[in-house]
């Protein structure tokens, strides 16, 4: 767990790098400061890992490499049928975004 808190940690610092040192987030931290504001960003992410086993990445890989591009269509499943949980809604809603009952099939 601690490479998990390790590596979470240096992504979230080389984001707050990536942004911090970007001239549009410059910019607007200058107009801003000449309007008589200070601006204070916060960025809210989730990470999450997931343990690989590395012998079947291997295969995967190989059978990526091994695949021509015409093929990689017929390599793709069919749509999965997926339900929205009252979190998932929830969410939605903060975001503004209206999630109604369909009973429509998802393609």
């Amino acid at each position: 767990m601690d490479d998990v808190n390790r590596f979470a940690r240096e992504l979230a610092d080389a984001i707050a790098a990536a942004v911090s040192d970007h001239p549009k987030v410059d910019a607007c931290r200058e107009r801003a400061r000449a309007a008589g504001y200070e601006m204070r960003v916060t960025l809210e992410a989730v990470v999450g890992f997931v343990s690989r086993d590395k012998e079947k990445d291997k295969e995967k890989d190989k059978e990526k490499l091994a695949l021509a591009p015409g093929k990689a269509a017929a390599r793709l499943t069919p749509a999965q049928a997926f339900e929205i949980t009252t979190n998932d809604r929830r969410f939605l809603r903060s975001l503004r975004i209206a999630a109604d009952e369909t009973t429509e099939e998802v393609n």
